[in-house]
This record gives structure tokens, C-alpha cells and sequence, in this order.
């Protein structure tokens, strides 16, 4: 199943995962927000396309409460991009595939 590729994140290992060699595309999301629930099958899709190339996470803004407002993730879904832990790209609402693709590149 595609969603096995999409790392779940919390507060706790967020630090760790966005720090590591591979870039880091982090959406973050809330179950009842229906842009994420349109944005979340394209999320999967690219989890699949760009394995070991990038590595694809969502952070739950209700249960992770303390990164969203370090980042200032002000409306969901957000994305950002990481690179060795600095923000090559970010991105908010839910935006076509094409979009997030060119994005990706930006930090392969």
C-alpha cells in the first residue's frame, strides 16, 4: 500500500528526520481538514514515485502541536521542504501534483 511509504511524524523525531542527508518533504495536516484529505492521495503517490530519493512525511498539527508553530504553520496543508534541516521550498494548501514534482526537484 502507497501509504506505508509516508513516514508518520511526531514532535519528538522531527528534529532527527529533517536533519538527515535525504531531503524531507513534511506535510502537515489535520484529519478533519478536507484540503488535506484531497492533498493526501498525491502525497502518497509521490512517497512512491521518489523512495530513496526523498523522504516523504505528515505531521498531525493537533497531536504534534510544537513544531507547526516553530515552522509558523499558520493554515494546513502545509508543506515544507528540508534539506539538511534548512527550508529549500513551502507551500500551502492543496496544490496539484505537478506543483509539489517541481518542488521536489528543487533539493534532488
Amino acid at each position: 500500500m502507497a501509504g506505508d511509504k509516508v513516514k508518520q511524524l511526531s514532535d519528538a523525531e522531527f528534529e532527527a528526520t529533517i536533519k538527515s542527508d535525504t531531503p524531507c518533504l513534511v506535510d502537515f495536516w489535520a484529519p478533519w481538514c478536507g484540503p488535506c484529505k484531497a492533498i493526501g492521495p498525491v502525497v502518497e503517490e509521490l512517497a512512491g514515485e521518489y523512495a530513496g530519493k526523498v523522504v516523504i512525511a505528515k505531521m498531525n498539527v493537533d497531536d504534534n502541536p510544537t513544531t507547526p508553530g516553530k515552522f509558523g504553520v499558520r493554515a494546513i496543508p502545509t508543506l515544507i521542504l528540508f534539506k539538511k534541516g534548512n527550508i529549500v521550498d513551502q507551500v500551502t494548501g492543496a496544490v496539484g501534483k505537478s506543483q509539489l514534482i517541481a518542488m521536489l526537484n528543487k533539493a534532488l
